[in-house]
């Protein structure tokens, strides 16, 4: 059974998608400093990132999620971001990086030329 863009809750391949407003925060974060640490435990697939403060982590791990199946950022577990002072990341020993995949810059960018931002 493949995907058939009728979903309903991904958006990840249908012809039309849905950005939330947190979406959009964090497509224009990663639109600016084009790749975020990301690390999860061991035997876990939730995404971790804690840039926003321990307190969102859980938050986040769902955000990330729903941006990957959407198909907006790419977390490659391994490819840590060289030079990053991932300390406050200690307890999870699986350490990686985000970007914006080709699909999350075009959303970007159309975004961008329709003049929405999350400041709109």
């Amino acid at each position: 059974m493949g995907c058939n863009g009728n979903c309903g809750s991904c958006g990840g391949c249908a012809r039309e998608l849905v950005i939330t407003r947190e979406e959009l925060i964090f497509l224009e974060e990663l639109g600016r400093v084009a790749f975020l640490p990301v690390a999860r435990a061991m035997g876990d697939l939730v995404p971790v990132y804690l840039e926003a403060g321990v307190e969102k982590q859980e938050q986040y791990g769902l955000l990330l999620q729903c941006m990957e199946k959407k198909g907006l950022v790419s977390l490659d577990y391994d490819q840590p971001l060289k030079g990053f002072d991932d300390s406050r990341y200690a307890a999870y020993p699986i350490r990686g990086s985000m970007a914006l995949t080709e699909r999350g810059q075009k959303v970007l960018e159309m975004l961008e030329y329709q003049g929405i931002s999350e400041e709109n």
